[in-house]
């Protein structure tokens, strides 16, 4: 089973920025644990701060993989395009969010994304990707 894990922009800053909110992780040190806990799933990542770069990955892996989750970051609640190239594509997609985004501002209370999505984790810290694999895995939570 091929799962892709795309991040958003600035969460290649996960460990250093607003640990408050994010964590001290690095999402490096994370994907190798969920690797390391999910053998039976060939696990890739990809991250950009570039929103055409997630769409062009989004359309690359789109048809050929069995899932692929999604923490756009900012990208949720601005990108209609990224919603579009989800719609787009016949592979699955969950988007998660490592914090709760309805405890936080108004503005990130609208996804442009969820409609286009399987499902949507968040509030979980890291642990909201690894329910995520767990979805495609198991086929349920």
């Amino acid at each position: 089973m091929n799962l892709l894990l795309i991040n958003g922009p600035n969460l290649n800053l996960l460990g250093i920025r607003e640990k408050s909110i994010y964590g001290d992780k690095s999402f490096d040190a994370y994907f190798e644990k969920l690797k390391a806990n999910y053998p039976q799933a060939n696990l890739s990542y990809f991250q950009s701060n570039i929103e055409g770069e997630l769409i062009n990955k989004l359309h690359e892996t789109g048809f050929s993989y069995e899932g692929i989750i999604l923490n756009a970051g900012g990208y949720t609640h601005t990108s209609v395009a990224l919603g579009d190239a989800i719609a787009a594509i016949t592979t699955p997609v969950v988007e998660v969010h490592i914090s709760n985004v309805y405890a936080r501002e108004a503005f990130r209370h609208h996804s442009y994304l969820s409609k286009n999505c399987a499902g949507v984790i968040c509030g979980f810290g890291m642990e909201s990707y690894r329910l995520a694999v767990e979805y495609f895995v198991n086929g349920k939570f």
